[in-house]
Parts: structure tokens; C-alpha cells; sequence
């Protein structure tokens, strides 16, 4: 008649030795080859603890209203035209100062309650005599972040144009892009930033200088830059006629670069290491099994030793 196995459990056993014989010796120096290794290959191979990590968020973004706005004449007229939202700046232009039509809409497509862009309609008013050729425009915006930690900002859009024809109209449709220099904290409140890019009540014309708020500005660990890649410089104005910047910005969704915290920072480090310590105790578990069945150390082999046993096998 055929014999089937019909059930099985494993059998125990066990390897007496001294504590300070060679059998312990050998345990404990398989321990420590089992254990250290792979954490010294997992630390070795870099990436082992995550410095950087990365996520994405729609930013919360709001343009506040202020303006900065110099319009460069062709080289006839001798000078430019400037403007701004903060009176101060206006009483240093004497005769430049010109005062635009502006007209302003943020639009929030998706119904998410975040804006997605901004419509920006500026009309510089011109006599006939005058020609546009350039234009250096600097729009503010607040800008905060709050997934991982709540980060405010006041941020600018700084937009630079100059051809070698006179213009009528200057068309930009671009990106408000977040930089980063480093990284942002993965919890807490960060406003070292949320200071006005410009300082508005300041008498003095060298606050306005432009190289001197885009060189501040560029200090910043973190900052935005209005992306367009092909701004659009229209010809032909009439006489009389404004000069017209029309500028669709959007607010993308960004990816954040942020330090991790302690224990996301394990969390990766623990997968790292887990997976190399499979290897090394999957190995070792072989290699104490042939060194006890063979006798490579002298032990007393008894069958399931409760106590005062180094090493036991499961038989199946």
C-alpha cells in the first residue's frame, strides 16, 4: 500500500558549550558579521540617510498691488518713464513721471480656492513724439506654502524687455516659478522672507534702484522668477495711442525640496538596511548550521535543550 505524509513538525536541536569556549566565541562573532555589515554597506553605498526630499503643492499666491514700472524711450527722447504704486518713488521722477491705466483680475480655474494666474492690463499714455523701446516692470505678490511647514513670503515678478524698434504694445504669458537655494524645513512657520521687496516709504532714490532690489532680491534663499520664454513686442502704435503691457502670469503647481524630519529619515534608512540584513542572516543561519553539525567547534549536540544550549536547528 502508498504511504503518503499526512503530517510533519520540526525537530529541535540543541549545542551545549561553556560561555567561554570557542562555540560562544564563534556565535558572537557571527552576530557581529551578521549584524554590522550591512549597515556599514547600506551607509557606504550613500543615501542611506535622506538629507533632501521633495513634494508637490499648489502655492498660495495673491498679487498685492504694487507696481513698478520704467518704460525706456528710444534714444531721441532722451530718458525714460517711470511710475509706481508707492508715492515716494513717484516724487523722485519730477517730469518722467507718466500715470498708466491699470487694470488687474486673478482668476482661480479649477473652483479649488487657490488663484491659477493673473491677468495684468497696464496703458502707458504717449505723445506722439514718444517712442517705447524698453520696459522694466516689477509686480509683488504674497506667496505661502503649507503642507509640510507653513512658509510666507512676499515675492516679486520682475519683467525685462528692450528692442531695437520702437513698440505699441509688449504681450507676456508666462510662469511664476518657484528657486530654491535650500531646502525648506519639513514643519514649523518660516517667514524670514515675508518682508516687502521694495521698501515703498523710503525717501531716498536708491532704495528704487533696480539693481540694487534685484540684488537684494537674489540674496534670498528662495525666491520666484516670472518664466516666459517668448514675450511678444508689437509694432506699429498710432500716434497718440498708450503703450500697452499685457501679462497672462500663472501660478504653477510647484515640487518643494525639504529636509526631512527624524523619523522619515529612519523610515528610509530601515528599508535600506532590512533588505541587506536578509542576505547576511539568511547566509550566517547557513554557515552556523555547518560549523555545529560537522563539529568545526566542540559542543555537546542533546535533542531540544531547554537551557544553557548556543545554538539549536528545526528539522522538518
Amino acid at each position: 500500500m502508498a504511504l503518503y505524509e499526512l503530517y510533519s513538525h520540526p525537530a529541535e536541536r540543541g549545542y551545549r558549550a561553556g560561555l567561554c569556549s570557542k562555540a560562544a566565541l564563534f556565535l558572537l562573532l557571527a552576530a557581529a558579521l551578521t549584524y554590522i555589515p550591512p549597515l556599514l554597506v547600506a551607509f557606504r553605498s550613500h543615501g542611506f540617510w535622506l538629507k533632501r526630499s521633495s513634494y508637490e503643492e499648489q502655492p498660495t499666491v495673491r498679487f498685492q498691488h504694487q507696481v513698478l514700472l520704467v518704460a525706456l524711450l528710444a534714444p531721441e527722447d532722451r530718458g525714460y518713464l517711470a511710475w509706481s504704486t508707492f508715492p515716494a518713488f513717484n516724487r523722485l521722477q519730477g517730469r518722467r513721471l507718466r500715470i498708466p491705466l491699470i487694470s488687474t483680475r486673478e482668476e482661480d480655474k479649477n473652483q479649488d480656492g487657490k488663484m491659477d494666474l493673473l491677468h495684468f492690463h497696464l496703458e502707458l499714455p504717449l505723445q506722439s513724439r514718444e517712442h517705447v523701446v524698453g520696459v522694466q516692470l516689477i509686480l509683488t505678490f504674497s506667496y505661502q506654502l503649507h503642507r509640510m511647514s507653513t512658509f510666507v513670503m512676499q515675492t516679486m515678478a520682475f519683467l525685462q524687455s528692450s528692442f531695437a524698434v520702437p513698440g505699441s504694445q509688449l504681450y507676456v504669458n508666462g510662469d511664476l516659478r518657484l528657486q530654491q537655494k535650500q531646502p525648506l524645513s519639513y514643519r514649523g512657520l518660516d517667514v524670514r522672507y515675508n518682508v516687502s521687496v521694495i521698501n515703498g516709504t523710503s525717501p531716498f532714490a536708491s532704495d528704487y534702484d533696480l539693481t540694487r532690489i534685484v540684488a537684494a532680491y537674489q540674496e534670498r534663499n528662495v525666491t520666484t522668477i516670472l518664466t516666459d520664454p517668448n514675450p511678444i513686442w508689437l509694432v506699429g502704435r498710432a500716434a497718440e495711442a498708450p503703450f500697452v503691457i499685457n501679462a497672462v502670469i500663472r501660478y504653477p503647481v510647484e515640487v518643494i525640496s525639504y529636509r526631512p524630519g527624524f523619523w522619515e529619515m529612519i523610515k528610509f534608512a530601515w528599508i535600506q538596511y532590512i533588505s541587506i540584513l536578509l542576505i547576511f542572516l539568511w547566509l550566517f543561519e547557513r554557515i552556523k548550521r555547518f560549523v555545529f553539525q560537522n563539529q568545526v567547534v566542540t559542543t555537546i549536540p542533546v535533542p531540544a535543550a531547554p537551557r544553557g544550549q548556543l545554538y539549536k536547528e528545526h528539522y522538518s
